[in-house]
């Protein structure tokens, strides 16, 4: 059974910065899958935030760009999204999202979400 588990997510003053965490456990080869950050904020639709491949490639929402940073160590079976500049429309329930594969390979993982809140 696979397991992610997100941290990192608490209350932020607007400016300020915040790393978020996504460990997965488990019968995983996490190095395989494209990470995917979402969010998911009071009476808006889920919002996907960044992209990285199992090759390191980074896409990113417009609202986002040049704030935020997705990376991962897959030694550490783990991503991250590093989140400077933060503002109150960050203010969200963030997911972490690890999926690979098509038909009968297609895998989908999702986390319980941390919560992130900006305000001073």
């Amino acid at each position: 059974q696979v397991q992610l588990v997100e941290s990192g997510g608490t209350l932020v003053q607007p400016g300020g910065s915040l790393r978020l965490s996504c460990v997965a456990s488990g019968s995983i080869l996490f190095s395989s899958y494209v990470m995917r950050w979402y969010r998911h904020a009071s009476g808006k639709e889920r919002e996907l935030v960044a992209i990285i491949t199992s090759g390191g490639s980074t896409t990113y929402v417009d609202s986002v760009k040049g704030r935020f940073t997705i990376s991962r160590d897959n030694t550490k079976n783990t991503a991250y999204l590093q989140m400077n500049s933060l503002k109150p429309e960050d203010t969200s329930i963030y997911y972490c999202n690890a999926r690979r594969g098509l038909g009968a390979g297609y895998s989908d993982y999702w986390g319980q979400g941390t919560q992130v809140t900006v305000s001073s």
